[in-house]
């Protein structure tokens, strides 16, 4: 509070040196005189349980912002553009730290989140002052028209802001033996059962493809494997230049590869089709 307070031509002239000269001094100046309205404006963000101390460092650093991109040719006063910076830095921090779902950051979902409570209560003020009453779906109907947003936006918003986040640890009684809310979740990883079972169909098939490809001679082998069993398979063409062979040969003898396979393992008949399914 005991900062200098800055007239016209003296900001004009920090600001100025700043951008010219890149005085750091005058940057100084410049920002300490008008941090008590970077504070001032934290202030206003309070009810949104934020600390203060976060509040007045993100309001810091928007008029950092504000006084690096400030243009001094453009004759407008440094305080009246700082104003945006600071409340759109102290805004992004309150609603990056609201929830740990990500609320969002677009302009619209900005609008939304200040000023959804303050529009929905003008809007039921003015419906019970005509004798009107607003179900909830009207209520958002009315809120998404008059902010300029989806309804869908409305629903999601009015869910954020009807409570807080709570630990999936925190206990579903006061009991000290209470079950926590994570126990209720339902687990999504396979049972055991289904574990068992897969790992004895995978066993079963890899046994059967070992005896179909017992079925090849070496170089059939050869071809299947880099064709089908390797991170990153090879070309016809580079397995031609390797065994001598046109890429039209290749594919023959891997066509007759898999063709000799399908025998094989067509004697196990509707097992591996169950197994397959």
């Amino acid at each position: 509070m005991k900062a200098e307070l800055l007239d016209a031509e003296t900001e004009l002239q920090l600001a100025y040196a700043w951008r010219d000269q890149r005085d750091e001094e005058a940057l100084h100046r410049l920002i300490t005189a008008y941090m008590r309205l970077a504070i001032s404006m934290a202030s206003k963000f309070r009810r949104y349980g934020a600390p203060m101390n976060d509040l007045i460092q993100e309001a810091g650093l928007g008029l950092m912002k504000a006084a690096e991109k400030f243009d001094p040719d453009r004759g407008v006063r440094f305080s009246t553009y700082a104003v945006w910076w600071i409340k759109a830095s102290v805004q992004d921090y309150v609603m990056r730290n609201w929830s740990m779902v990500r609320t969002g950051s677009t302009s619209s979902q900005k609008s939304l989140f200040f000023n959804m409570r303050r529009v929905q209560a003008r809007l039921e003020r003015e419906a019970m002052a005509q004798g009107h009453e607003l179900d909830g779906y009207q209520l958002r109907e009315m809120i998404a028209q008059e902010v300029g947003v989806p309804l869908r936006d409305v629903e999601m918003m009015q869910g954020r802001l009807s409570g807080s986040d709570f630990s999936l640890n925190a206990t579903q009684s006061s009991e000290d033996e209470g079950r926590e809310w994570i126990d209720a979740l339902e687990d999504e990883a396979p049972r055991g059962d289904e574990l068992v079972e897969v790992d004895h169909d995978l066993g079963t098939l890899r046994v059967w493809l070992t005896e179909a490809m017992g079925k090849l001679n070496e170089r059939e082998r050869f071809i299947v494997r880099e064709r089908k069993l390797r991170d990153e398979p090879r070309t016809l063409e580079s397995l031609g230049e390797e065994l001598s062979l046109s890429k039209e040969r290749v594919r023959q003898l891997e066509a007759a590869a898999f063709q000799k396979m399908r025998k094989a393992l067509e004697a196990n008949g509707s097992e591996v089709q169950s197994l397959l399914a």
